[in-house]
């Protein structure tokens, strides 16, 4: 990356912008944004450690889309390892099914329309097989208490588990475009698929392919380790048995390891890094928070194999206001990269990103992938619930990782004195409303958003690759004026 004209301040990614050079990539899928950091990820994109943001149905769906999700260091051993078997478990292209027997009471399956980006819960018998399908439309005016096989539709369209894409890249590309078409001439936005039909007509349910995600599964490709299944990431903190906790989440099949403090160039921090690093092997190690090259130097030095860039741009952290500690965020990861690639590591730009031109701007700076917070907060496969306001306005509540709500949970077991003395210090707001946009509801829609921005970017600097991108990246500095006149009019942040 080079700059257009050489800055004289630091920079935050509002204050830059992307020059076009000439190019003779013709298409956003001549591009590939394949990450290069070791992680096995196809697209540059990390759902943050938050716990506002990333449970199992995160995880499940970033994976399988290519990127990555990181569970809290929060969430207890037990707790992740349940939710990596599950995530391992569940199938690489097909969503996983929301599910419910026919005796159950309506309520039970309206709770779970909000969990998935399709308006269906599926009515299966004890053994799994498929029985029928319940919509959103089909619960109203019911009784809540009436029985589901009451009220539940017979299927219209079943697929069976050879007819979803898998294979190589021609043979998914041919079954999705034809469970598609079928689809298509149904008038149906999804179909249950099942293992294999029996004589009723009715087999094992194993998944609901939506037309969308047959359409991404053309697009996408699926983060999996060796064994084929969807990779998980878990972060642990500095203090307490690290080595242990770290060993247990290898155990429980992990892929990626997230040493985590909000100050991360600490003797703190390089001990337990230390500690992670001799307890496990063959799992990349990612280490963080530093502004500096000097951070990324020790963060490397003690065994991170990334480093994660970002102190204070956050839209629910509160450092910089109370503590005026932080860097602008498109210097620090800039600074960051290059000292990161001296010694082979790489890095990660976490925090500040709002729009897709943001993540762009941070993989030329040098960021092999952009960790994403309270963007994804407001999506239907964030954990928490879907709350309607007095105006109507569907949200989920989203909160720092430093805010007295966050330490509160992670204090639970202290002593109440312990409590009261550690929740004076808080650097974080405790509840904020993260709006779920109707037109993007899902994680997914963000996803599709974000990387076509990010290959349209590619092919605007003649790259075909983010290394490309990151050596072909012409970078200019604007004013406030500048950035305004790029908004379109009819949508803000």
């Amino acid at each position: 990356m080079r700059f257009l004209t050489p800055p004289t301040s630091d920079l935050t990614y509002s204050d830059v912008f992307l020059v076009p050079s000439r190019s003779s990539v013709t298409s956003r899928m001549d591009v590939d944004i394949s990450t290069d950091d070791g992680t096995g990820t196809t697209i540059p994109l990390v759902a943050s450690n938050m716990t506002a943001v990333t449970g199992r149905r995160m995880v499940e769906t970033m994976a399988r889309r290519g990127g990555l999700g990181i569970l809290p260091q929060d969430v207890d051993v037990e707790v992740i390892s349940e939710v990596t078997a599950r995530v391992k478990a569940a199938h690489p292209v097909l969503d996983t099914p929301l599910t419910v027997g026919p005796k159950a009471p309506l309520l039970d399956a309206i709770h779970l329309f909000d969990r998935r980006n399709h308006d269906a819960v599926c009515v299966v018998y004890d053994d799994g097989r498929l029985l029928g399908l319940l919509s959103r439309a089909d619960c109203e005016g019911k009784d809540r208490w009436a029985a589901v096989g009451s009220v539940m539709a017979p299927p219209v369209l079943v697929l069976t588990a050879d007819e979803v894409p898998s294979g190589t890249p021609e043979q998914i590309a041919s079954s999705a475009r034809a469970a598609f078409d079928r689809m298509a001439e149904a008038r149906l936005r999804l179909a249950p698929v099942v293992e294999q039909g029996d004589d009723d007509g009715h087999g094992r349910l194993v998944g609901v392919l939506t037309d969308r995600g047959a359409v991404r599964s053309t697009v996408f490709v699926p983060a999996l380790d060796g064994r084929g299944t969807l990779r998980v990431g878990a972060a642990v903190g500095i203090n307490g048995p690290v080595r242990q906790k770290a060993r247990d989440l290898v155990d429980a099949g992990v892929d990626v390891l997230v040493v985590d403090t909000a100050h991360g160039h600490q003797a703190t921090m390089l001990q337990a890094l230390d500690a992670v690093r001799s307890e496990v092997d063959g799992v990349p190690v990612v280490a963080g928070n530093v502004v500096t090259a000097d951070g990324v130097r020790d963060l490397v030095s003690a065994g991170a194999d990334i480093v994660k860039v970002g102190v204070g741009p956050g839209a629910m952290c509160t450092t910089r206001m109370m503590t005026a500690v932080g860097r602008p965020q498109f210097s620090a990861v800039l600074e960051c990269a290059a000292a990161a690639r001296e010694r082979g590591a790489h890095v990660w730009a976490d925090g500040g990103v709002k729009h897709p031109r943001d993540v762009a701007l941070a993989l030329a700076a040098g960021a092999s992938q952009v960790m994403v917070g309270s963007w994804f907060a407001g999506t239907l496969e964030s954990p928490g619930d879907v709350v309607v306001g007095p105006d109507g306005r569907r949200y989920k509540e989203s909160f720092g990782m430093a805010s007295a709500r966050a330490v509160q949970h992670r204090t639970r077991h202290d002593d109440a004195f312990s409590q009261a003395r550690k929740a004076m210090f808080e650097e974080g707001i405790s509840s904020s409303r993260m709006y779920i946009d109707p037109a993007r509801p899902s994680v997914e829609d963000l996803l599709d958003s974000i990387t076509s921005g990010v290959r349209s970017s590619l092919t605007y600097a003649g790259a075909t690759t983010l290394a490309e991108f990151r050596e072909r990246a012409v970078v200019g500095v604007q004013s406030a004026a500048g950035y305004e006149e790029g908004r379109p009019v009819s949508a803000s942040w």
